[in-house]
């Protein structure tokens, strides 16, 4: 028989545990929305009981008077809290990636299409909560936090949006699981890890190339271009986008691969090591190419070739 009933996690799973996320804007419907008393609404009412039977009690006409009004005030309340959190429509908007051990923000747009402002507005997640108003007819942006914790995809999971305006004494809620993700790369390795030796070099050759050791000219912008090269003095002065040239090692044999590690690491600590190479390189401006097991990445510079080859790592092996 005690097998059969549910336990306390059971049944917490059963009626409020993980639903599919929801796509697209997701409107707080009546059905949707719940109101109960919060604490000082209970007290409240035994408030009112006590000064019922006191007015009963001795016959105070003016205690029938004040009970009866903070009721019907109360029961006003109930309206005024559960209509200033139904019918609201929350949009899912961006959310940057972030490194494992930072907090990513995902950002909710909150509209209001009633004819009324609608006041202090929480978002709850983990314990913490993001306060907002919205005036009438307008519309107001949250960023969530949610602590990263490891690589890969990241969704917020369940949000709860209440309120207790306008006195306090009632708690209306409604439950929200928007549809996105946030992806998470590895956290980067020691920052005082040097980059690993160019492939193929030898004693002092010198090339023209991405280099940062001394200038040796310009040429005309190509798309990949860090743009910490570009010559924006001369772009100011009408003469287009100009790359600057240093001479230096051959960069574009310089591979960051997973082969080349130490064998005694594990694939996380191989991973944040590479993720350490990946932004070394591209803050030195070096074309770098990227090699995992079953992967390669050809060498290539600037912001879109960094974010492929963090992608990459943030989802190898998932």
């Amino acid at each position: 028989m005690f097998e059969k009933i549910l336990s306390r996690s059971q049944f917490y799973n059963a009626f409020f545990g993980p639903r599919r996320p929801e796509a697209g804007t997701i409107f707080l419907q009546q059905k949707r929305v719940y109101i109960l008393p919060t604490r000082h609404g209970l007290a409240f009412a035994v408030a009112l009981m006590v000064m019922l039977i006191g007015s009963i009690n001795y016959s105070l006409s003016l205690g029938y008077i004040l009970t009866f009004l903070l009721s019907s005030m109360a029961l006003v309340a109930i309206l005024h809290t559960f209509r200033n959190l139904v019918h609201l429509r929350i949009t899912p908007g961006r959310v940057e990636p972030v490194f494992a051990g930072e907090i990513a923000w995902f950002e909710l747009f909150v509209e209001n299409r009633a004819g009324y402002d609608r006041c202090s507005i929480s978002l709850w997640h983990q314990g913490k909560a993001i306060q907002c108003d919205v005036a009438s007819g307008r519309g107001a942006t949250v960023s969530v936090p949610v602590a990263a914790q490891q690589r890969g995809w990241l969704a917020p999971g369940r949000i709860t949006v209440d309120t207790r305006f306008p006195v306090g004494l009632l708690r209306a809620w409604s439950y929200i699981q928007p549809d996105m993700r946030c992806l998470v790369y590895p956290k980067p390795g020691d920052g005082r890890l040097p980059l690993p030796e160019p492939a193929g070099e030898t004693g002092e050759k010198r090339v023209a190339g991405g280099g940062s050791d001394d200038f040796a000219g310009l040429r005309a912008y190509q798309t990949g271009d860090s743009p910490r090269h570009i010559d924006w003095k001369a772009a100011a002065r009408g003469q287009g986008l100009q790359t600057k040239v240093f001479s230096g090692r051959a960069a574009a044999e310089l591979w960051l691969d997973w082969n080349q590690l130490p064998p005694n690491l594990d694939p996380e600590s191989r991973l944040s090591r590479l993720t350490r190479w990946v932004l070394l390189a591209d803050h030195d401006g070096l074309r770098y190419g990227l090699r995992l097991p079953g992967l390669e990445l050809a060498p290539d510079t600037g912001e879109s070739h960094r974010l492929a080859c963090l992608r990459e790592l943030a989802l190898y092996g998932l």
